[in-house]
């Protein structure tokens, strides 16, 4: 009898989280052996259970008070034996996705798209391809070739900045909570910008829409 697919799913929104669990459950092929809401439970879960793939949002929460769970997918990639890595995401800016592509995730699944594409990553990437979902694929195929590929990890401050901004506090104001000059706060929300390949106040918008944080 040919041994089952072992899978771990990890997403912080708990509708997410059991909605791709219980697709996923509903092929005979597979064995979910977990589900994590953080990369801190994410790497309990694979310290503990041998899988196949991981199925993994990147906006939840990284290690040590991490921005994204990207620098820890990013160590994982680079682990051998290592279990096939899925990023499943809202995210919808192609700089990002190509650099997650670049730290050796091997499919993309926009949550946008249907659940089905949960299993075709599972099929593609048993075949030995990489796997991008409809709208991960549109974006894919639309990214310049002299673009570069970004998907950095934000530090604690970088992100609190981010997260701030993005919210709408000026930046003085928010240099007068931190007790920061403007100018170091505004250095710390370009360097966040850079890490994360947005280039303009309308991507920095669009990109904290989508995860979330407006």
């Amino acid at each position: 009898m040919q041994r089952k697919i072992r899978v771990i799913v990890a997403d912080d929104h708990p509708v997410a989280r059991e909605g791709i669990g219980a697709y996923l459950r509903r092929d005979r092929r597979i064995d979910l052996v977990g589900m994590a809401s953080d990369a801190n439970s994410l790497a309990s879960l694979l310290s503990d259970h041998s899988c196949d793939f991981v199925f993994s949002d990147i906006g939840m929460q990284g290690m040590n008070g991490e921005s994204n769970s990207i620098s820890f997918l990013r160590r994982l990639a680079r682990e051998a034996p290592r279990p096939h890595i899925v990023a499943v995401t809202m995210i919808a800016h192609a700089q990002m996705l190509a650099g997650l592509m670049n730290l050796g995730v091997e499919g993309i699944v926009d949550k946008r798209d249907a659940l089905e594409s949960l299993t075709e990553a599972i099929n593609a990437i048993t075949r030995g391809r990489r796997f991008a979902s409809l709208h991960a694929y549109e974006l894919l195929s639309a990214t310049l070739p002299d673009v570069p590929a970004r998907a950095g990890t934000l530090s604690a401050r970088e992100w609190d900045v981010f997260r701030m901004y993005a919210s709408g506090m000026p930046i003085p104001e928010i240099a007068d909570y931190f007790n920061r000059s403007s100018k170091t706060v505004a250095t710390q929300r370009r360097s966040a910008m850079r890490k994360l390949g947005l280039d303009s106040e309308s991507e920095l918008i669009a990109y904290a829409q989508q995860i979330g944080l407006t």
